[in-house]
């Protein structure tokens, strides 16, 4: 078989730490970046650029963002659609407020403002878990809709609550067309999963795994729990953050505060869950999986139901949608608690040992 790995030695420690340690594995990495940058351009129309790949890729990046809370390092979280919307309205005004702010600046910066409003909502966490900690980051959110819809200046006084953007670039480059969108949404997450990936990887990320399997003895051995938890709390929000402002400027260019509600957290939470607990990977699976879903089911429902002879209405396919969400929640918390990425590494763990699969 082709994936194997015997044979292929480590001769130093560097060789020995990296990211993909199996050399099919930085060939697959390195094919899909190259389909996803060259092919898929390409390949695809405009329809599922705007429907499908922009909106997967921004949601990833927030989907990674709530995994290195949630997932690394413990911590539930009911807010990160407010932490999207405070990175999105704070690039807003930075953009608009600051002359001759890049592009690219008013994201980096609308991403450390949620930062440290991730990091002043995250104070709780070093006295409540659970329940607890879920009610006050869901506090954020009403905070941030309440804020965003009474006070003006934010939104440069727009008597509608609602605020747009226009004329994007950076540097030279228009980003205009669907695949400039798309190409400039590919780099920034594919820039971000590898800063995930490393952070995950190196001390601190250790103590967010420290802390999320037993905060008492990652006490006990040295480990700050104070540093560990808003550290992670703030590594999440600029994510999330960072997330929101693309989500705004790429994929709606106007928005209000209703496109960042607790419904945007509650699905969040959803990719993160379904997709895998504590996994790189599976916020991509998760965000593939929310992403695509709905689309699938408003085509294969009605579809299904002429068969049979019953008329589905539009209502009818979302009420469906959200059933299926509940039932796949509730299969993948009580049958694979890892989600789709646990079962991911397991076929390629008997792929590996094949014929002779555990």
């Amino acid at each position: 078989m082709l994936y194997r790995e015997n044979g292929q030695f480590k001769t130093s420690y560097a060789a020995d730490q990296q990211i993909f340690p199996i050399a099919q594995d930085r060939w697959a990495i390195l094919g899909v970046l190259l389909l996803a940058f060259i092919g898929v351009p390409l390949l695809f129309d405009e329809y599922l650029f705007r429907a499908i790949l922009i909106p997967f890729l921004i949601l990833s990046l927030a989907a990674l963002g709530v995994n290195i809370l949630v997932g690394f390092c413990g911590q539930i979280t009911l807010g990160a659609g407010a932490f999207m919307a405070v990175g999105a309205y704070a690039a807003y005004n930075f953009h608009i407020r600051i002359e001759g702010m890049p592009l690219l600046g008013s994201f980096l910066l609308g991403g450390f403002t949620a930062a440290v409003v991730g990091v002043f909502f995250g104070i709780p966490s070093l006295r409540v878990r659970g329940l607890y900690l879920a009610v006050a980051t869901l506090a954020a959110q009403f905070f941030t809709d309440w804020v965003f819809l009474r006070v003006p200046w934010f939104t440069d006084n727009a008597s509608s609550g609602s605020v747009s953007v226009s004329n994007l670039q950076i540097l030279h480059w228009q980003i205009v067309t669907p695949v400039d969108k798309y190409l400039f949404c590919l780099s920034f997450v594919t820039v971000f999963a590898l800063l995930a990936k490393n952070m995950t990887r190196c001390a601190v990320g250790r103590q967010w795994m420290a802390i999320r399997d037993m905060d008492v003895a990652a006490e006990v051995i040295g480990i700050r729990p104070l540093f560990a938890k808003l550290s992670a709390f703030a590594v999440s929000s600029f994510f999330v953050g960072t997330a929101g402002a693309l989500w705004g400027f790429i994929h709606l260019s106007s928005w209000e505060p209703a496109a960042f509600s607790v419904d945007r957290s509650f699905q969040l939470l959803f990719m993160v869950i379904i997709g895998g607990l504590g996994s790189i990977m599976g916020s991509f699976f998760g965000a593939a999986f929310i992403v695509v879903l709905p689309i699938a089911l408003n085509q294969f429902l009605p579809a299904l139901g002429s068969v049979f002879g019953i008329s589905i209405s539009t209502a009818g396919v979302s009420h469906a949608e959200l059933i299926i969400f509940g039932g796949l929640i509730i299969f993948f918390l009580i049958k694979e608690p890892h989600g789709l990425a646990r079962l991911w590494s397991t076929g390629k763990e008997k792929l590996r040992l094949w014929p002779f699969p555990h």
